[in-house]
Parts: structure tokens; sequence; C-alpha cells
């Protein structure tokens, strides 16, 4: 869920997105037989969220049968810090671990900043297992540029891109079907759609909880300066919301109040959230943002007669411009006193072949109600996206249809009390819609906040 998603070291959340509470751990090799003496072991932890467990289990079956002598010993549990850590802390690592950022325990931000985590650049210039192809040229472009795999900013790698899920503006394609309409391709374009939508009673824009401005501002701060500006934004640069570009920023989405459906700062919030994201499938809202994971949140909902999901980046601020679509992913890392390096190394280079993202992707499990569903875990593959079908295709082809990819976040701060650059620059949206706060006010708090988490960079 993406309440979860809206702590600034995000990552997947998202990825984290969708784990939930404990369940029992597994530990055990992949294979149905004990590790003949001699035989080479490779320990594998990972966190099981909705994707379920069952793909880290084919998966590692499928690196056995092709690593002859190699048996993987593989623990997966929802509440993976727990089962690790102890055992960490007594000098027992695992050699691979599945763990985002952005969770509450912190654990994989604690090795971090102990300078817990190996140097896995090489790995980028590695071929693939069982292909003829590089790492590097398998994995989608800038998925391996941001803090989230190279947090030291030193130019080498540390965490390896997992199960990506792109965020954007969804909106009902059968509407626009039938009214004639073109989805907007730079801001200008959006302005004149939502006049022309209010003129038939349709709001331009709603959001499920000003959480998910997260994404769309990191999105719309590459659209206004580029990688080079975010960067400096995320790093609490002084006087930065004070440039031209922020302000470009902070006007589009001041903007954009202005045609947000008038009930949805009522509704933004964990317990009604799915109001706001009903107003577009009743035809009552045009765009809202959001992750893929809202066709199953919406599934059962009710819907206008014709509707369809269309997913779309933001458009362009000037025509020719840039589009961003932001990106919730995972990581994967090896600890820096794992005792099997290379041969972590090897695995982690085999997750991007395209036996292990069609597992990742297509292993069976089950809902928590007994149902069958597959895993659909989709790794950050070039044109994996032509292989999946119905509204996954749309979804994860973005980036193959022009649209660029916006990663990364705020860099890591010691805790100041009462200081939260989430609260302060994505919470205050519902203030703008209801009309309690200015703009300027807005930016007057963002400076300030930004300011005071300068002074507390780690």
């Amino acid at each position: 869920m993406k309440k979860v998603l809206s702590l600034i070291l995000a990552g997947s959340l998202a990825l984290s997105l969708v784990a939930c509470g404990g369940a029992a751990s597994s530990s055990a090799p992949a294979g149905s037989s004990a590790p003949a003496e001699g035989n080479k072991v490779l320990k594998v932890a990972a966190i099981e969220t909705a994707y379920g467990s069952e793909m880290w289990k084919a998966v590692a079956k499928a690196f056995e049968a092709s690593h002859e002598g190699v048996t993987v010993e593989l623990v997966t549990d929802k509440n993976l810090e727990d089962v690790i850590g102890a055992n960490m802390k007594a000098g027992d690592y695992p050699d691979v671990v599945h763990l985002a950022t952005g969770r509450p325990a912190a654990l994989t931000e604690t090795l971090i900043k102990e300078d817990g985590l190996e140097d896995i650049t090489d790995v980028l210039s590695m071929t693939v297992p069982g292909e003829n192809v590089k790492v590097s040229d398998k994995i989608a472009g800038g998925f391996t540029d941001s803090s989230l795999t190279n947090p030291y900013g030193d130019g080498k790698t540390y965490m390896a891109p997992m199960f990506y899920s792109p965020c954007g503006l969804f909106y009902n394609a059968g509407l626009f079907e039938e009214k004639g309409w073109e989805v907007p391709k730079t801001w200008d374009e959006m302005w004149a759609l939502g006049d022309k939508a209010k003129a038939e009673g349709i709001a331009l824009f709603t959001y499920p909880t000003t959480g998910y401005f997260d994404a769309f501002f990191y999105a719309l701060l590459y659209e206004v300066g580029g990688p080079e500006f975010f960067d400096r934004a995320m790093k609490y640069e002084e006087g930065i919301w004070q440039t031209e570009e922020a302000k470009a920023a902070f006007d589009i989405v001041a903007k954009l109040a202005t045609y947000t459906d008038s009930t949805v700062p009522a509704n933004a919030n964990n317990d009604n959230f799915t109001k706001n994201q009903q107003l577009v499938l009743d035809n009552k809202a045009l765009f809202m943002p959001n992750g893929t994971w809202v066709i199953g949140e919406m599934a059962d909902a009710p819907r206008a007669d014709g509707f369809q999901w269309g997913f779309t980046a933001l458009p362009a601020v000037k025509e020719g411009g840039d589009s961003y679509s932001y990106t919730w992913f995972e990581q994967c890392w090896i600890p820096a006193e794992a005792q099997n390096k290379e041969l972590a190394k090897e695995f982690i280079a085999y997750l991007y072949s395209d036996e292990a993202a069609n597992l990742f992707a297509n292993t069976k499990t089950k809902n928590d109600d007994g149902t069958e569903k597959l895993s659909g875990a989709i790794q950050p593959i070039k044109g994996f996206a032509d292989t999946l079908e119905g509204d996954n295709k749309l979804f994860y082809a973005i980036y193959d249809n022009g649209a660029k990819a916006a990663l990364g976040n705020f860099a890591a701060t010691e805790a100041v009390e009462g200081v939260n650059m989430a609260d302060t620059l994505f919470g205050t949206v519902n203030s703008l819609v209801s009309g309690d706060k200015t703009e300027d006010q807005w930016i007057a708090d963002v400076t300030k906040v930004s300011d005071q988490l300068r002074a507390a960079l780690k």
C-alpha cells in the first residue's frame, strides 16, 4: 500500500510497498536434498512481500540447476530483519540480501551508514549467466545511477535494482476516447483540458492522499531542472527552493490544486483514500497520481461504462521538453562480511537473466484467501515489458514509449525533532486545495525545513 511509501527513504515501499505483517520464515536449501560434502552453499535472504516467496524458491532452484555443485540456502520472511538481524550481529551474514531501504527497521540503512555493503560495481560488467550479454546492457537506463543504488555518491554501485513499479497519472482511457480528448503532452495542454472538463462538470485532478505527491513532485523536479537539479534539491542545497526551477514546480502544483475536486482533502487519509481514487472510475475527475498497485486496490470497485485504465507520465513543462515518470524499486545487496562474495555476485548477475525475470513475474503463488495468482514481480530489464500482457504491458512499457525514469529521493539526515520534509513538501497540498495556505507560505515552510535538515545531513 502506498501509505507506507511516503517515507522519505522509499524504495520501493514500494516495494516494501506491499510488505505485510509477520509470518513464518522458511530456511532451507532450494532443492530437496542436503548439500553434498564439498558443495558450495550460498546463503540468500529475501523479504517476502505480496509477491510471495514461491518465486524466490523457483529462482534459487533454477540457479542451482545451472550451477553444478551449488546449493542455495534460502530464507524468506515478511519480517526478514527479525530473522537475520541477530545472526548478523553475531557475525553470521547471508551472502545475498534482498531488502529495500525505507522499512521501519532500517536494517539496510544501518548497513549503509556502517559501510557494511560490498561494492558490486563489477557485477555490471559481468556476463549474465546463460546469456551472451552484460548485466549493464540488460538493466533499463538510469536504474544504477541513483542514490538508491549508489548511496555514497562515489560513482560505485552497492545495491542492485530489483522489482520496479512505475508511477504516473492514471485516467479512464475510455472516457478520453468517448470525448475525443487527447492526453496532454504539456502542462499548458493540461490546463486547457482542465477548463474543457470543468465545463462538463468534471474535475481535472484527484489524489488518494498527499503522500502520493512524493513520486509526483520528484518527477516534476526532474522536468523543471533535470537530474542535476534534482540531486541538488535532494541534498538540501542552500537557496535551492528559491530558484526559477523550483518556482516552476511549485507553480504547477499550486495551479493543479485549483483544478482538484473539492472533496479530495476530506478523504485524503488512510481510511478513505479509495473514495478519491473512485472519482476517476466514476468520471468525476480525469487524472490521479498513483502506482501500478492501484489496479488491484480498485479491482472490485464499480466503474463507468466503457472504463479502461490509461497511464501516462507527467506532461512536459514545455513543448519538446522531457516527460518523466518516477519509479519505485527495491534493492538487493551483498554484506561486506559475506563469506561467498564471488558466488553472490554470480547470483545477482543471474537475477537479470530472462529465466529469472520470467520466474519472478510468472511463478504461481497464493492470495491470503487461498486463490492462486502470478507473483508479478517485474525486473527492470530492457524490453521485458514486451513479454507482459494486459494492463501490465501498458504500465511497464512507459519507459519504452518516450518517458524518462525519475529515480532517487532525499538524502538521509539525523532526526530533527518536529521536522519532516515529506509532511511539509507533500502534506501541504491539502491546504493548497482547501485554500488554507498560499503558495508563498508553502515555499517558506519548505525552505525552513530544508535549512534545518541540511544542517543534519549524515
